[in-house]
């Protein structure tokens, strides 16, 4: 097996394995040390001496050892020789064998309410979606050494808080399922539209908060909002080719190239929320993967289903408390309504601090003053949104826009 198909393999079977070790063990920081120890010796003899009948078992195996022997070392130093056995689980719980609900429960565990929104994103990518710490620094465009503390911190959290590897009771675990869903999409979200630095995309988060999502609806295929979740992820991504032109500048959906579009995902996606919608209680993420179907299917921006996509943001808002869902509320008003009636939906937003200073308030104010004809006000705008976003390709848009209309004079 070629090296590049021994990475793909052990990056899909790590979270797995490191959830049967932490199962049996505990020691999550220990046992997650021990797996990366384990995973660099496979990658060293598999591409050469094969991949073992048992790939899991064969992990799970080394894994114990080096964890033993980092317990061992650990028990020498602190002089508790007469503690090895309270490390060890109850029999009825030692099993080796790699459970794939494991890989949920290694979920739960990383956005564990104790942790901060980013030591919970942070912990995510590293324990369940195998990337290493420089990998995660780079995507967050921070310096390795912030990560890693980041990283360690939230470790130190789990361990403080003495929780069990185990699923929650059904009440926690749909308080920590939520979390979960929000920690991917906040994933997802930062990698096909990156807050800061020079690029718009950072494929390598979306595509690995699509493979985690995935996961999770494997394990919980019967979850609307997981179904919703992946849904939204698959319909959005689907648009990336065609969201920057050759030099890496910003292209709006209205002119994007929709040849570019991926059909596959958009055929996966539009399958997924027409069998999830009409079970049961309807979530925000099978909302959201509503509107980015009546976006995708439609074949040109001119028949893009407007009011629909009014209607359905309107539901939205019953649900959530989101400023940005009220800004998107506002751009399908203006859009169906015309641009007046969405200005006069902004006019409530200037006083959200939520959203205020945030760009994207600026440059859709921006965008329906330019559709009403008030030219002067949307170069204002446009201009406005430029100074408050700090990703590059943005500003360069927003300039764009804004120097567009200064030739128009």
């Amino acid at each position: 097996m070629a090296g590049t198909e021994v990475e793909d393999l052990l990056r899909r079977v790590a979270p797995r394995v490191l959830g049967a070790v932490v199962r049996r063990y505990g020691h999550f920081d220990a046992a997650e040390d021990a797996i990366q120890e384990a995973l660099l010796a496979a990658a060293a003899q598999w591409p050469a001496e094969g991949v073992p009948e048992h790939p899991h078992g064969w992990l799970i195996t080394v894994a114990s050892r080096r964890l033993t022997d980092l317990l061992r070392a650990e028990q020498a130093r602190r002089r508790r020789e007469d503690t090895v056995a309270r490390w060890e689980l109850p029999e009825d719980r030692r099993s080796p064998v790699a459970d794939a609900d494991d890989t949920l429960v290694l979920l739960f565990l990383c956005c564990h309410p104790s942790l901060t929104p980013a030591g919970q994103i942070a912990l995510t990518l590293r324990a369940v979606g195998g990337l290493t710490t420089t990998e995660i620094a780079r995507a967050f465009l921070v310096p390795e050494a912030t990560m890693t503390r980041r990283i360690t911190r939230a470790k130190q959290r789990i361990r403080d808080s003495g929780v069990p590897f185990a699923m929650p009771g059904p009440a926690e675990r749909a308080r920590r399922l939520a979390s979960v869903l929000h920690v991917l999409y906040l994933i997802f979200t930062e990698g096909y539209a990156g807050t800061t630095g020079p690029h718009l995309r950072r494929d390598e988060l979306a595509t690995e908060a699509i493979r985690l999502t995935r996961t999770v609806h494997r394990l919980l295929p019967g979850d609307g909002e997981v179904a919703g979740l992946l849904a939204l992820m698959l319909l959005t991504d689907a648009r990336k080719a065609a969201r920057t032109g050759p030099d890496g500048a910003l292209i709006p959906m209205a002119e994007q190239d929709r040849g570019l579009w991926d059909a596959e995902r958009i055929a996966e996606g539009v399958t997924l929320i027409t069998a999830t919608l009409p079970r049961g209680r309807t979530g925000p993420y099978q909302l959201q993967a509503a509107i980015a179907a009546l976006h995708d299917e439609a074949p040109r921006a001119e028949a893009t289903d407007w009011p629909q996509i009014t209607a359905l943001y309107g539901l939205l808002l019953r649900i959530s408390d989101n400023p940005v869902v009220a800004l998107n509320h506002a751009v399908a008003v203006g859009m169906s309504q015309g641009a007046a009636a969405g200005l006069a939906l902004l006019d409530d937003l200037d006083g959200d601090a939520r959203v205020a200073e945030d760009h994207r308030l600026h440059a859709v104010r921006a965008h329906l003053r330019e559709m009403s004809g008030d030219l002067t006000g949307a170069r204002a705008s446009y201009r406005a949104a430029a100074a408050r976003t700090t990703s590059l390709p943005r500003q360069r848009y927003l300039h764009g826009r804004a120097a567009r209309l200064d030739g128009g004079r």
